[in-house]
């Protein structure tokens, strides 16, 4: 129903209005300042209310603008706590700044508003009042009946200071508020009602409906947990002067590259629904609805049903879980004692145990003051310390739990000195707190051969016992090892993930540079010491038979030994082409430096990601540039390196007699590996594509392809696929899927908010990802884009004094998140390198259970 004033005749109610007016226009000509800023001290006048009075000194505080501006209005008004009796109901405020008929928007709005409080189950109806009347907001008797209020204005200045103070007095009280579009473009003068709303229009008009996508980021929230992941739908899209991500919670956005935004555009980021808990009260702001024909949207009143159940207190929300303000880094390692890595040796990996004892391991550089040894004539080349350290949460101490000699302690200088081997993985047995075993992934110095310049890589166990704190070193059992070349740097893997069968999942590298083919395909037959190819990948990465390249997936039995899990890409008794070419420890092939994966143990999707090769531009004549690498993998699988990278983008054929002259591309559908270092099979698995990937151009880079599928890699036709990353210097480092456990989750948790979001990041901390991003279960499998990214920069915080250089990241049985900081130098630890750790501060979901409106929607 339509509310007039109380015992007030309509001729009476229009001269009231025509009064406002006249008061309105002398505001405006005594000042356009904003009101008073968001006044210290508001929660003891909230005390004030519930003991019965409310003294709210409006306008106090500085001015949001130099101009000047009337006395401060002091209203008493006497309201419930939190507002609102046995019935539910909503107050539909449509007052208009300017005189004429409502808009067609208006009438819209409330009609749906009335429509979705009639409709729907029995426990989330309400009833529905709307008034163009602003002295609601001082009539306490009034106002106070309502749960929520929603503004359906069309903007301008609709209240009078004394009635913006009734509705502050209302927020105060626990009161609920729900904007609509031009909802954003009332109060133009107040500071706090900006706050209120969370953002200001920068369009003055925004342009006609558009159809575009919107991402629906929070599948928690009842405005948003139905709704589409991209939701396809026209609105009146309207830019933000301010971006308001982090300063409220953003449960979806509309994506830029679906529609035209103008000149006033926010970029990815482009927040579009969003609520955060505002002076005592409830916020949610919507800017779609910009049109008539929205309000007949399905999904779009679901959307207001679910935003109005928050508001009215029908339902629980948190609308705090992306606020920065919500969240705390802490550094929780101390720098090590000079010449000691007596809390963190060079950062390279981390796991939590159940208990929350945090492991981190150090790769085998040493402290910078300690001379490293890279003649192959000395015993000693390349001789490290892979340590482990164990950090208790509880007495917040660190301590060395045990080290293994490793080889890779060469230093820096080039990819002929230095090397990326040492202690590269651990991870904890799924029993770990009955049997105490840790796996660790390591090249052992003793296993080196200095003539042939040969190594062998390790994955073993170990026993940890609990009550010492210490690895017992001579416990050691290898389950598994292979040869690898170290004449030459880089890329050697190391991470470590356990599925929900039992399964350990081994990470490694390609073991190959990419220096010898301009940065490019890595695919350079060419380069040998004493026969073994070290700048063709097609030896490794691409070779069937070879397990460097890879992520190999094998079952540990309690004996020491593994057995080799049904699914994996090969049974290692391929019968083709003569047989005796493949391995069956491989899972997926095809990768670059996989350092970090994690395996959803909900899903049992395995996350990967890795380091690209060199090349800073595309070429027309080899193929992409530097493609760093994140994917979801749903099944055994070819990644396409070093053939394809991306989604599917080709390099061009190398090999002798001269690999600088360029063969055909490769057909990523039909690979054949015709290196001549290959003892695989020719006929590969194809390439499958890839989730995510990035270079200096942007993410998601892609170009039009010829008949052939093969792009044209001119850096004027590209386009930009995922607008909300870039690289430069980069280094994927693949982060976790967040899964809630509230049985199991500590004070500093991380919300529900996050479930099912997959972390990625990079080592540095520039314009490359730190994102949440959620990925559609209809198309992961298929090498689906991400539906939804946001940025963790603010709460993973960047920066020399912050996390600059990311280096492994995982959740705690408690819920709270670990960070490690590599350091600000190669190759060895500094006062940088350190654990972190990011909690959550925001507080459970609001209202308060003790609040709902009807008591049993706990």
């Amino acid at each position: 129903m339509r509310l007039t004033p109380h015992h007030t005749p309509p001729t009476v109610r229009r001269l009231g209005r025509t009064r406002h007016r006249a008061h309105r226009a002398r505001r405006a000509s005594q000042a356009h300042g904003a009101h008073g800023a968001h006044r210290s001290g508001r929660r003891a006048g909230a005390a004030a209310l519930v003991a019965g009075a409310l003294l709210t000194g409006a306008l106090s505080g500085p001015a949001a603008s130099a101009r000047p501006f009337p006395e401060p209005v002091r209203t008493t008004m006497s309201l419930p706590s939190p507002p609102g009796g046995a019935a539910v109901r909503v107050l539909v405020f449509h007052g208009s700044a300017a005189p004429g008929d409502e808009s067609p928007v208006v009438d819209a709005a409330i009609a749906a508003i009335e429509g979705i409080g009639r409709s729907g189950p029995a426990a989330e109806r309400f009833a529905a009042t709307a008034t163009d009347d602003p002295a609601v907001f001082t009539d306490a008797r009034r106002l106070g009946r309502f749960h929520a209020v929603a503004f359906v204005t069309g903007g301008g200045d609709v209240l009078d200071a004394e009635q913006e103070a009734g509705l502050e007095a209302y927020m105060e009280a626990g009161g609920g508020f729900l904007g609509l579009h031009d909802a954003a473009r009332a109060e133009p003068y107040s500071s706090w009602f900006t706050g209120l709303i969370g953002a200001r229009p920068k369009d003055e008009d925004p342009p006609a409906a558009q159809r575009a996508t919107v991402e629906v980021g929070d599948r928690r929230h009842p405005a948003t947990k139905d709704l589409p992941l991209e939701w396809k739908r026209p609105d009146r899209w309207l830019n933000w002067e301010t971006n308001p991500s982090g300063s409220v919670h953003t449960v979806a956005r509309v994506r830029e590259s679906a529609y035209k935004p103008g000149a006033g555009a926010n970029g990815w980021d482009h927040p579009v629904s969003w609520c955060r808990d505002y002076d005592g009260g409830r916020s949610f702001y919507t800017g779609m609805g910009g049109t008539p024909d929205a309000y007949d949207e399905t999904d779009f009143r679901a959307h207001l049903r679910g935003a109005l159940l928050w508001t009215t207190r029908l339902a629980r929300a948190d609308c705090k879980a992306t606020i920065t303000a919500h969240y705390r880094a802490e550094r929780v390692t101390r720098p090590n004692q000079p010449g000691q890595n007596d809390q963190i040796g060079e950062p390279h990996g981390l796991v939590t145990a159940p208990d929350g004892t945090v492991f981190t391991i150090g790769r085998g550089g040493a402290d910078s003051s300690r001379p490293v040894v890279t003649d192959w004539g000395d015993p000693d080349v390349g001789k490290g310390r892979g340590e482990i350290h164990v950090h208790d949460p509880r007495t917040k101490e660190s301590t060395l739990a045990g080290a293994v000699t490793v080889f890779g302690n060469k230093g820096g200088g080039g990819e002929l000195v230095k090397n990326e081997e040492g202690l590269l993985g651990i991870e904890l047995d799924p029993r770990f707190e009955d049997n105490g075993w840790v796996y660790l992934h390591y090249t052992p110095h003793a296993r080196i051969n200095r003539d042939t310049h040969m190594g062998e890589r390790y994955v073993s166990r170990f026993t940890y016992d609990k009550a010492t704190k210490k690895l017992a070193m001579d416990s050691e059992k290898v389950l598994l090892s292979w040869p690898v070349q170290i004449h030459s740097c880089c890329h050697a893997g190391g991470g470590m993930a356990w599925d929900s069968r039992g399964n350990l999942y081994i990470a490694t590298g390609d073991n190959n540079s990419s220096g010898f083919s301009d940065g490019y395909s890595g695919n350079n037959p060419q380069p040998n010491f004493k026969g073994v190819s070290f700048a063709d990948a097609r030896r490794t990465a691409g070779n069937t038979n070879n397990l460097n390249g890879k992520i190999l997936r094998i079952r540990p039995e309690p004996d020491g030994t593994y057995t080799i899990p049904e699914g994996n890409l090969f049974t290692g008794r391929e019968p083709d082409e003569g047989g005796g070419r493949t391995r069956g420890e491989i899972y997926v092939m095809g990768v670059r430096n996989p350092a970090r994966i994690f395996v959803d143990k909900k899903t049992d999707i395995l996350y990967a990601g890795w380091v690209g090769p060199d090349a800073g531009r595309p070429s027309t004549t080899w193929g992409p540039a530097k493609y760093d690498t994140f994917a979801a993998i749903t099944r055994a699988s070819n990644r396409g390196w070093p053939y394809c990278m991306g989604n599917n983008q080709p390099y061009r054929d190398r090999n002798l007699p001269d690999p600088a002259k360029p063969l055909g591309w490769y057909d990523c559908r039909n690979l054949r590996n015709e290196s001549p270092n290959n003892d695989g099979l020719v006929k590969i698995p194809p390439a499958e594509p890839n989730t995510i990937w990035y270079s200096p151009q942007g993410g998601g880079i892609d170009y039009p392809r010829d008949a052939n599928g093969v792009p044209s890699y001119e850096t004027s036709e590209q386009k930009q696929l995922l607008p909300w990353l870039k690289g430069g210097g980069q280094a994927t480092m693949n982060g976790p899927v967040h899964r809630h456990d509230p049985a199991g989750a500590g004070p500093g948790a991380w919300p529900a908010y996050w479930d099912g979001k997959w972390f990625v990041g990079d080592f540095y901390d520039g314009e490359q990802p730190r994102h949440a991003v959620l990925t559609d279960p209809k198309t992961v499998s298929k090498g689906g884009l991400p539906v939804h990214a946001e940025s963790l920069r603010k709460i993973v915080p960047v920066g020399n004094d912050g996390i600059k250089n990311l280096m492994d990241w995982k959740f705690a049985p408690d819920g709270s998140l670990y960070v490690l900081d590599y350091g600000r130098g190669f190759f060895t630890s500094d006062a940088k390198s350190a654990l972190w750790r990011v909690t959550y501060t925001g507080g459970e979901a609001t209202p308060a259970a003790d609040d709902l409106a009807r008591k049993a929607r706990r």
